[in-house]
């Protein structure tokens, strides 16, 4: 069912009077690295099946921990104590029954371990480029074969040509344009963690979660960022670092919201006088006691945003054909973006609420919600018209296999 309804614009949020909040765990977050090997996991799993069957078989692997160790940094150095443990659960088909000639068939058998722990591998190794991996980290799997009836499911939506079941009753949310302060929110950490920066700012570790609030005009932004003990002789030299990050959020920030008033600390808890600050060996907090799991951080479309409509389903690692909880979180962000795009400012903000009910076609959400806030002297049928076209557009056949495609290929953003 299609409804798509009027919101006045006192909604909208940069218009709100209430404090924005709004926060971003960065790609060494230990919340955010199991979302990267959790859904890595799934790609590389949907690859395998492609490669050697032709197809996807029934998997989750969306269940993920990282374990944090114990370490004793200090300038200079330090010493890994115990090191991280990280741990992928989930469901996946590990054997299939394969017809080699008329009335004779063989067990084929698919490495379901050796792939996750290949992935999960290379997956902490991009991302840290200071953590040994035969060293600071171990890795071990719990993937079990998937229940007959949600396998079942499955297996009526695998085909290309064939409309996808959903495998449950659950809802996706999404909205679209960033507020000002979600872009820089999200720019900042994708700032910090980027290779030019790190290049520049060595010792800055990947483990970096960025906070902000506004209120009125008034933006502050907080950054906790793991800083490496061995690019750091003395406690001058990691105030130094420090103010590096700090300044370069202050410039991001008035190079893309000038009109904003922004302030940016690094590091408050710091006590520099007892020598009490954020050092780490490795670049992440999960050295030393912090733990990790799947879908406690970033939405799908890369932030915590309690003002706004959010879902709390965890997306990574769920599999790409018919699980409506990621499928229909990605789908509602794509489509209220798209929703905004043609609407050429007609469109001060879009929401929207898919609901699916298990074994109903992808295609035909049990509820598909749109809310639009439209600008002022804006006839409300005209972008009406333009939710319509798009929201049938982007849930048809042809949309969903393209979106699947995406998916399995890395190309769309989880979190």
């Amino acid at each position: 069912m299609l409804k798509i309804e009027h919101l006045d614009s006192k909604f909208a949020v940069e218009r709100s009077e209430f404090p924005e909040l709004v926060e971003r765990k960065g790609v060494g977050h230990p919340d955010t690295v199991c979302d990267a090997v959790a859904d890595a996991c799934s790609r590389s799993l949907c690859g395998y099946y492609l490669e050697n069957f032709n197809r996807v078989y029934h998997h989750n692997v969306d269940k993920a921990a990282l374990v944090g160790g114990v370490a004793k940094p200090e300038f200079g150095g330090g010493l890994i104590i115990q090191p991280q443990y990280f741990l992928i659960v989930g469901r996946a088909i590990n054997q299939i029954l394969i017809e080699c000639a008329p009335g004779e068939h063989k067990l084929e058998y698919i490495p379901i371990a050796t792939i996750c722990l290949e992935t999960s591998r290379q997956v902490m190794g991009n991302i840290f480029r200071n953590l040994d991996l035969n060293k600071d980290i171990q890795f071990d799997t719990a993937i079990r074969p998937g229940s007959t009836d949600l396998t079942g499911l499955f297996d009526e939506s695998h085909h290309s040509e064939e409309v996808p079941l959903a495998n449950d009753t659950s809802f996706g949310v999404g909205y679209a344009p960033y507020s000002d302060l979600e872009r820089v929110t999200l720019e900042a950490e994708r700032l910090i963690n980027s290779d030019k920066f790190k290049d520049k700012c060595k010792a800055s570790g990947e483990d970096i979660k960025v906070m902000t609030e506004r209120v009125g005009n008034n933006i502050g932004i907080t950054v906790a960022a793991a800083m490496i003990s061995k690019y750091i002789n003395d406690l001058g030299e990691y105030v130094n670092y420090t103010n590096q990050i700090k300044d370069a959020v202050l410039d991001l920030a008035a190079d893309i919201i000038p009109e904003r008033e922004v302030t940016c600390q690094v590091n408050v808890a710091d006590i520099l006088e007892k020598n009490l600050i954020y050092l780490t060996i490795t670049g992440t907090s999960a050295e030393s006691g912090d733990d990790g799991e799947v879908g406690r951080g970033n939405r799908s479309n890369g932030l915590i945003t309690p003002c706004r409509p959010m879902s709390l389903e965890a997306v990574c690692g769920k599999n790409p054909i018919n699980h409506v909880g990621k499928i229909y979180n990605i789908l509602s962000t794509n489509m209220a973006r798209e929703i905004h795009k043609r609407g050429q400012g007609d469109i001060i903000e879009v929401h929207v609420k898919l609901l699916s009910q298990i074994g109903r076609p992808i295609t035909d959400p049990w509820i598909n919600s749109i809310n639009l806030i439209p600008a002022e002297n804006v006839n409300f049928s005209s972008i009406e018209k333009i939710a319509k076209e798009v929201s049938e557009e982007m849930l048809s056949k042809e949309k969903l296999i393209v979106l699947r495609k995406r998916l399995i290929e890395g190309k769309e953003q989880v979190y």
